[in-house]
Parts: structure tokens; C-alpha cells; sequence
């Protein structure tokens, strides 16, 4: 018989409750490394096209139109999570998040139904995009809220390096399938396993997810807002919402280049083994796992504007010539060490922006403005890195020109810093 969560000691209640909270930002993680990765397969069984340029760029195009479906997501399943709390709010997310996968990994390719194949699956990613846009959000908040006095930065990181997980056991995946099938079979039914096994562990994290409890903070609350209150509330702080959207800006475009696209970018433009592009890729994934709670728990030390403009200068002036060197000398080390480093500023940056990202949206519409903010960055910065980046190869013929996405997206992440910490240095002072 298990105890209650009421007889188990502080620290333990609190890392299973991160646990429980953090299982549906795996499955989401999961599954959208595994479409990026897979890439390749996905582009041949859905999109077939005169080039293999065309093609990839139709899957890209698809796996961005998921991102579009974020903002919607975000305003109203944001909306209903600060009216009806965090944890009923997390469930619904997981269901529709959990119908999206399901959907891409049973559905047969386009030599089969013709062009409901690709529909269907794009159908999947609006599903998986409407859900994500409030479930980074309700986590993220979640954690804010359940966190220890002076330590808000460190827990409110585990929302990412929950993603990092799953990062390591998709790669791994994908690892021992190519060590243990051929390229045709992989092409033809091999890159559905991964996606299966998604699909088969939905049921445990929807188990986590209703153990949850709701947190302390939501439950004082006098007030709850209503849907229309949080429209009203955001239309208010737009501004507030628009400048979170751009601190957002570093760490999507850095995640998505990093992780998502880096094995295509180093098997088609690098022309690196699948199994080196997928080793250099787990050990992102570790890295980034390390680097996040690191850059939390700093800025609950020394504050978050230090980290957010040092890790933001510091892309601006490297990004591009890692990226360069790394283009000139293409190896199985060179790609390790040029995204071991990126995935330094991405860790140490993304540890501090999610906990000052909490803190300056109005309590009452905390998930809601949170969740726009960061979905409004991933439609327009994250989402598309893969096709932005495929495209300026292609445009400038250097296969260093990612580079230049992410120094952009690091200015502008920049400049928001600035502009909040200028604006509203009261709300965006961490507590110690």
C-alpha cells in the first residue's frame, strides 16, 4: 500500500509531483524529435515530390503548422486551466496531445489512400500544436507554484529537462533500430516503431497525471477568472505577452536547431552516418539535461537578467562561427563539440527564461500569458527552424547559415530582456 501523499517527506512529495507533472512534456518532446528525425522516411510515405528538396520541405512545412496551432491552444485551453486549475487542465491537454499521436503513427502512407495521407497527418501535428501551446505553460506554472521559497528557478527548470528525456530514449530508439534494421526497412514500416511506442505508454502518464494534486497557490486564490476575464486580461498585457514572445525567441530557435533538426542537418547537409548524427544528438539531449536545473538554480543565486543577456550576447558573437567551423571540418567530433556548445547557452539561458518568464505574467492569467508568449515564439521562431534552416542552405549555399537564425533570434531575445527588466523590474525580481 502506498502512503499518502500527506505522510511522505517535503522533498519526496515534491519530486514525485514534478515527476507526474513533467510525464505529459515527455511525450510531447517524444514525439516531436521523433517527426524531425525521421524526417527523411516521413517526407518519402507522405509527401512525395519531383525532389527530394520539395519533399522535405512539404514535411517541414507540416511539422511548422503545428507550431501555428500553439497560440489557439494557448488562449483557450490556457484560459480554461487558470478557471478550472492545474491539474484537470493538464488532463485534457494530455488527451488531445495523445489523440495526435496516435493518429500519425496508424496512419498508412500515401501510396495507400492517396492524399488523406498527408492530410491526416497534418491533422495529427494541429492536434499535437493546440495541445502543446497550453501544456508547456500549465507545467511550467505548475512547477512555479509548487516550488520551495528561493529555489523557483531550479524547479520550474525540470519542464524542460523533462524534455531532454525524452530526446535521450527517442535517440536511443532510433539508435538501436538502425543498428538492428536495414535502411529500406526503416524506410518502409521501421520508423512507425518509435512512434508506437508513444502510443504504448500514454496510459501510464495519463495514470500519473490524475494523481496530481492541484497546488496550494491556485487553491488560496479567491477569485477564479473566467474564460472571458483572461481574453480581457490579455488583451490588456499584450505587450507584456509580445515581449515574452521574444524572450521565448532563444530558446525555441536554439531547441528545435540543436535537437530536432540536427539529425537531418547532419545527415543530409553534413553527410554524417545516421548513427553518428544520432549519438551527437543523445548527447545534446544529455547535455541539455545538465546544463537546465545548473542555469535554474543560478539565477535563483545571482537573478535571471544575468544569465538571460550574458547567454544572449554570448550566441550572437558564436553561433554562426561554431556552426562555420564546423561546416569546413564535418566530423563525427567536430558536430559534437560545435552543439555541445550551443547546447551551453541554450541550458544555462533556458534555465533562467522559463522561471522570469512566470514572474512577469499577472497571477490571474498566468498559464494563459505564459503560454501565448511561448507559443507565439515557437509558431514563428521554433517551429520553423528546421524548414528556415533547410531553406538558407539551400538560398546561401553555406551549411553554416543556421547560424545566423540563431544569433537573430538570440538579439532579439536580447532586446526583450532589456525591455522588460527596464519596464518591470518589480514583477521580474527572483525571489531568494
Amino acid at each position: 500500500m502506498h502512503p499518502s501523499p500527506s505522510t511522505l517527506s517535503p522533498g519526496h512529495s515534491k519530486a514525485a509531483a514534478v515527476f507526474r507533472v513533467t510525464a505529459g512534456n515527455f511525450l510531447e518532446q517524444f514525439d516531436f524529435f521523433l517527426f524531425g528525425f525521421y524526417a527523411t522516411q516521413i517526407a518519402s510515405v507522405f509527401f512525395p515530390a519531383s525532389s527530394e528538396f520539395a519533399s522535405l520541405m512539404m514535411t517541414f512545412a507540416v511539422f511548422g503548422a503545428g507550431f501555428l496551432m500553439r497560440p489557439l491552444g494557448a488562449i483557450v485551453l490556457g484560459a480554461y486551466i487558470d478557471d478550472v486549475g492545474r491539474r484537470k487542465g493538464l488532463i485534457v491537454t494530455l488527451s488531445i496531445m495523445a489523440s495526435g499521436t496516435i493518429l500519425i503513427a496508424f496512419v498508412p502512407g500515401y501510396a495507400t489512400i492517396g492524399l488523406l495521407a498527408p492530410a491526416l497527418v497534418l491533422v495529427g501535428r494541429l492536434l499535437q500544436g493546440f495541445s502543446a501551446g497550453a501544456e508547456l505553460g500549465g507545467v511550467s506554472v505548475y512547477l512555479a507554484e509548487m516550488a520551495t521559497p528561493g529555489r523557483k528557478g531550479f524547479f520550474t527548470s525540470w519542464q524542460s529537462a523533462s524534455q531532454q528525456v525524452a530526446i535521450v530514449v527517442a535517440a536511443g530508439l532510433g539508435f538501436a533500430l538502425n543498428q538492428s534494421l536495414t535502411a529500406t526497412a526503416i524506410a518502409a514500416w521501421g520508423w512507425r516503431v518509435p512512434f508506437l511506442v508513444g502510443c504504448m505508454i500514454v496510459p501510464f502518464i495519463f495514470m500519473l497525471r490524475r494523481n496530481l494534486e492541484e497546488t496550494q497557490e491556485f487553491k488560496a486564490r479567491q477569485h477564479r477568472p473566467t474564460m472571458s476575464e483572461v481574453f480581457r486580461t490579455l488583451v490588456q498585457n499584450w505587450t507584456v505577452v509580445i515581449a515574452g514572445m521574444m524572450l521565448v525567441a532563444m530558446t525555441t530557435a536554439s531547441f528545435y536547431l540543436i535537437t530536432v533538426y540536427a539529425p537531418t542537418f547532419g545527415k543530409t547537409v553534413l553527410h554524417l552516418s545516421t548513427a553518428d548524427s544520432l549519438l551527437v544528438t543523445l548527447c545534446v539531449a544529455i547535455s541539455n539535461f545538465v546544463w537546465l536545473p545548473i542555469g535554474g538554480a543560478l539565477s535563483d543565486k545571482i537573478g535571471r537578467r544575468p544569465l538571460l543577456v550574458g547567454m544572449t550576447m554570448l550566441a550572437i558573437a558564436t553561433a554562426y562561427p561554431a556552426l562555420s567551423l564546423l561546416a569546413h571540418a564535418p566530423s563525427f567530433l567536430n558536430m559534437l563539440l560545435a552543439l555541445l556548445w550551443l547546447s551551453f547557452m541554450y541550458g544555462i539561458y533556458n534555465g533562467a527564461m522559463i522561471v522570469a518568464l512566470t514572474e512577469v505574467m499577472p497571477a490571474q492569467v498566468r498559464v494563459a500569458g505564459f503560454s501565448l508568449a511561448y507559443s507565439l515564439a515557437t509558431a514563428v521562431f521554433g517551429g520553423f527552424t528546421p524548414a528556415i534552416s533547410t531553406a538558407l542552405i539551400h538560398m546561401t549555399d553555406d551549411k553554416a547559415a543556421p547560424g545566423y537564425w540563431m544569433s537573430f533570434a538570440a538579439a532579439c531575445a536580447l532586446f526583450a530582456t532589456f525591455a522588460l527588466y527596464r519596464r518591470r523590474a518589480a514583477t521580474l525580481t527572483p525571489a531568494h
